[in-house]
């Protein structure tokens, strides 16, 4: 008998369970587990986003059926549910987060992309490890500490070197978020420069070019999946965040004009208000309806990315 057979078998005259306790039918069954863990492993994970979409859902489904004008969510500019008659228009929180969410990518990518090339192309030995150890250090740290700086450290920077008289700001919020994404995106395009094989990088130097030039001509068309969805993932931080923005971008429910106005955020929003929104109530559940809004969103980015990196995939 094969010693991996598939399925196992009893030899003549061996029972078949006695088969199944056989060590040489070891692999077969090691096998068998890991396939299984790996399949609930995939499957739990669509089965936790539903749970959550469920979740959130059943808590503002009541609220859109009955109450809810979509058209005045996503178009109107002012967001007071606690007054007679309520408002529920949340672009100020849709432009603020994405205003937010701009200036913070302005930041990230150069710096991300850069260091990633430096650390991926151009570093080597110690250097390049105490540097990786370094970016997943930043990281790492919490965002509640990077809200402490924003409202510390930054807010007088920006009021001294702008001379404006509120420094909890966009621009000090996508500062904050710009630096918070930045790592991971480092990361991630680090690991796509390392995925074009060397050998493009030989032929380009024995015909003459010079480093930057492999890097610049070669290394980065090559690696541009990787780095669209590096982008992309950083979004969706900055996007996402909560505790951060809402200390640093001073949560000002009006549309912000400039980098220098103070704005509100989705995220934001849901974490300073929901805890004083009555169980149940309007006010309640338009903060829901707003969860399920950032939740298409958040799936719409993910989806995105996704097609831009099979896209250039198949066309590479």
């Amino acid at each position: 008998m094969a010693a991996n057979a598939y399925p196992p078998t009893a030899p003549p005259g061996q029972p078949a369970w006695a088969a199944a306790l056989d060590t040489r039918n070891s692999a077969w069954w090691q096998d068998l587990v890991m396939r299984v863990v790996v399949m609930a492993g995939g499957i739990s994970a669509i089965l936790f986003i539903v749970a959550i979409f469920g979740f959130i859902a059943s808590q503002g489904i009541e609220f859109i059926v009955h109450r809810l004008d979509l058209g005045a969510l996503l178009t109107g500019v002012r967001w007071e549910p606690t007054v007679e008659p309520p408002s529920y228009g949340a672009l100020p929180l849709i432009a603020g987060t994405a205003f937010i969410t701009l200036v913070a990518m302005a930041i990230a990518v150069p710096l991300a992309f850069g260091a990633a090339v430096y650390v991926g192309e151009f570093a080597r030995g110690k250097q390049r490890e105490w540097l990786k150890i370094g970016i997943e250090l930043l990281a790492a740290i919490p965002s509640v500490v990077w809200g402490v700086i924003g409202l510390h450290v930054m807010k007088p920077v920006i009021q001294d070197l702008f001379g404006v008289q509120v420094g909890l700001n966009v621009l000090n919020a996508g500062i904050i978020l710009g630096l918070m994404a930045a790592p991971i995106m480092a990361t991630i395009a680090e690991d796509a420069l390392k995925a074009v094989p060397d050998t493009y990088r030989e032929a380009a130097e024995s015909l003459g070019a010079t480093k930057w030039q492999v890097v610049w001509k070669v290394v980065l068309p090559h690696a541009r999946p990787g780095l669209s969805a590096a982008v992309l993932l950083g979004i969706g931080r900055a996007f996402g965040e909560t505790i951060a923005v809402l200390m640093a971008s001073g949560h000002r429910l009006m549309i912000p004009e400039s980098i220098f106005d103070s704005a509100a955020t989705l995220t934001a929003t849901i974490a300073a208000e929901l805890g004083e929104a009555a169980v149940g109530g309007d006010h309640y559940q338009v903060l829901f309806v707003l969860g399920m809004l950032l939740f298409v969103i958040t799936f719409a980015i993910n989806l995105t990315a996704d097609w831009i990196v099979r896209g250039r995939r198949r066309q590479a």
